[in-house]
């Protein structure tokens, strides 16, 4: 992998906070909804999946229209805007378990207005990156991003879990308002974009373009493919997950956050050992190193239903984080070194569309089985979704390449 010793541009750097304070803000509402939705509103564990589709809906929606916006916008002003709604659903929240009139489906509602600020933001970061960074820090810059979001994934979930506890749902979301504040704060900071008048072009044709790209590229279709799988059986874990700790396993609110902040402690490993292993392992290596942990720390999970334990729950979160995590930072620097700056916001947002659109598939599917065939069914469910997304990235070239490859 190509590494630079340079400092990363303040611009950068700048992002980087911003995004630490975003995620943290997600995490922490993320965490904090489904807690509300079990211990406030007596919700079961089909109706916190319904929840979490509800949650994950828009990446599935408006991945691709935010992509087309992207690629046509200010992308600072974009992720202005995308923190704000962001922010606005979360200060809803709050007031609404204050007073007393939230219900299961204002949740979910004001969730998918939430979500639909992640999804720009998330669409335009990747694409604003590499207009910042040189190509030879791209690999450092995205880790920044992941230690970030990493940092948020571990303190995030513990924060929401411990604030339910203790102070409630409503103190929970008031922080992660005041955190998406500060992200916005930052953003405002950014300096403003330089990019020339763009042609005269019809949206169809954009879409078609950004499509045939990925679906004739050998090294980002299998991708694409394995992050699908992925996010579908991750998802079909989430959308149980919680009510699954609480009824099935046990656990305190306290405990449910400290098992996802597990989760963070494996991302900021991952995050943390992936200069090292960049100097001793391949580039392929390093892609497929997290659907091999997905699918191990998956069986793990598989297993809590005949062994119920914190710790064997822990393990497999540590492992959910690690990997997938090396997968993050090794992919995105895969996709933006290969694609055409003119190009990022589309094929980041068709990865979007079809990896986290995925999302309320999972969720949705969590829902249905678990109504059906109960949580065990969920997890094996989960489990077949992880081994899929390791055999497709197993027979593709990825695996094979030995370093970074350069522009088509």
């Amino acid at each position: 992998m190509i590494r630079s010793s340079s400092p990363l541009p303040a611009a950068v750097r700048r992002i980087g906070w911003s995004n630490l304070f975003a995620q943290l803000s997600e995490q922490i509402g993320q965490a904090a909804a489904p807690l509300a939705a079990v211990l406030v509103l007596s919700a079961r564990p089909s109706e916190t999946a319904w929840l979490q589709m509800a949650q994950t809906l828009p990446f599935l929606l408006l991945s691709i229209p935010a992509g087309l916006i992207v690629d046509r916008a200010s992308r600072r002003l974009l992720m202005i805007g995308a923190e704000a709604l962001r922010a606005a659903s979360l200060a809803v929240i709050a007031a609404l378990l204050a007073c007393g009139g939230l219900d299961l489906p204002l949740l979910a509602t004001l969730g998918f207005a939430g979500a639909v600020g992640t999804v720009c933001y998330s669409v335009a970061t990747p694409a604003l990156l590499p207009a910042l960074t040189p190509r030879s820090q791209l690999a450092m810059a995205n880790r920044w991003l992941e230690l970030a979001r990493s940092a948020a994934s571990m303190a995030g979930p513990a924060l929401g879990g411990l604030l339910v506890s203790w102070l409630g749902a409503s103190a929970a979301h008031v922080l992660a308002t005041v955190l998406s504040l500060l992200a916005i704060r930052l953003l405002s900071g950014l300096p403003r974009e330089r990019r020339g008048p763009a042609p005269p072009r019809s949206l169809i044709h954009d879409l078609a373009e950004g499509a045939q790209f990925i679906s004739r590229h050998d090294l980002l279709r299998p991708i694409l493919i394995t992050a699908v799988f992925f996010n579908t059986g991750w998802f079909i874990l989430q959308a149980i997950y919680v009510a699954y700790a609480v009824q099935n396993l046990g656990l305190s609110a306290a405990e449910v956050g400290l098992t996802l902040a597990v989760h963070g402690a494996g991302m900021i490993a991952g995050a943390l050992i992936a200069p090292a292993l960049s100097d001793r392992i391949s580039f392929g290596t390093m892609i497929i190193i997290g659907p091999v942990n997905g699918f191990c720390a998956a069986v793990l999970m598989l297993l809590t239903a005949w062994t119920p334990s914190l710790w064997l729950a822990c393990v497999g979160f540590f492992l959910f984080g690690a990997g997938p995590t090396l997968w993050a930072i090794a992919t995105m620097t895969l996709r933006q070194a290969v694609t055409p700056q003119a190009m990022l916001g589309r094929v980041s947002a068709f990865i979007m569309t079809a990896t986290f659109g995925a999302r309320p598939l999972g969720a949705a599917i969590g829902a249905t089985v678990a109504a059906r065939s109960g949580v065990t069914a969920c997890l094996l469910a989960a489990t077949v979704c992880f081994g899929l997304q390791l055999t497709v990235i197993g027979l593709s070239r990825v695996p094979k390449l030995q370093q970074l490859p350069k522009p088509v």
